[in-house]
């Protein structure tokens, strides 16, 4: 619904900057509900300040709204996927994830409440990861924030559907606990070169999920990602920073793999 472009900002004394700029495409700008969600997703943003959450910039307005957001230099996981990661390498992609989601799920407004940010379409299509190693959580487009007004009618799916959480899928209320379903879905692909669950409609997936996973990883790795892709939400770890600890775990039993690694496997992939 969005096309995203590569913009200079300028400032005093020849000072320039590269950023991304965030539209409504063409055929969908003036939708009020579109350009309230692009707000939505500016608002959201500002409040965050973390070095795996891209930085929202600004929101301004010249033919319609649009976002600034800050400039990666790479590209999404899913165009550099082309089969299965290391593990180590895996591991610290995921690991890094859950310290941006982390910040989501703490994240306090101006007056220090809670914001209960719930990212709900987290999947490799919204992570990008950097030529110098960086790795970060964008498209904050469908991110709920329960202290905010949240636009999404009752019942309504948005996101990827293989990366979905079953209530989420059902159309039912979502927690936090929704966004280790996305990253666990994550972690198998990352691994393995393929999705826990390879259904297309959300009804097959719901089913799916219900029967259970059946992947080859190690051990370690089987039990983070059957316990985050459990299909009872009170099943699954008890906070992202629960599954964050027990990745941490796995990489300290693994040779390893971080900043460096990946900055050189961004940069042999094809761009």
């Amino acid at each position: 619904m969005a096309e995203v472009h590569l913009a200079v900002a300028h400032g005093a004394s020849g000072f320039e900057r590269h950023v991304a700029i965030k539209t409504l495409a063409p055929e969908l700008a003036g939708d009020p509900d579109l350009e309230r969600a692009l707000i939505h997703e500016a608002v959201l943003g500002g409040a965050l300040r973390h070095r795996n959450v891209v930085a929202v910039l600004g929101l301004g307005v010249d033919d319609g709204y649009y976002v600034v957001l800050e400039y990666v230099d790479g590209n999404d996981l899913a165009r550099h996927l082309d089969g299965k990661l290391d593990e180590a390498l895996a591991l610290h992609i995921v690991h890094e994830l859950a310290l941006g989601l982390s910040h989501l799920h703490a994240a306090c407004d101006a007056r220090g409440l809670p914001l209960h940010i719930v990212h709900r379409d987290v999947g490799p299509a919204n992570v990008l990861v950097s030529t110098t190693g960086d790795v970060k959580l964008g498209d904050f487009g469908i991110a709920k924030a329960t202290s905010l007004a949240d636009r999404t009618a009752a019942g309504t799916r948005k996101g990827r559907y293989c990366y979905m959480a079953p209530e989420q899928l059902a159309g039912d209320p979502v927690t936090a606990a929704a966004d280790q379903f996305g990253l666990g879905a994550t972690l198998v692909e990352l691994v393995t070169g393929a999705r826990p669950f390879p259904g297309e409609t959300p009804w097959v997936l719901l089913d799916q999920i219900r029967a259970g996973a059946n992947f080859e990883l190690a051990d370690d790795l089987r039990a983070i990602a059957m316990r985050a892709l459990a299909f009872s939400a009170a099943d699954r770890f008890a906070s992202i920073e629960d599954m964050r600890h027990a990745i941490a775990d796995a990489q300290r039993a693994r040779p390893p793999a971080g900043v460096v690694e990946l900055a050189a496997w961004v940069t042999a992939r094809p761009r």
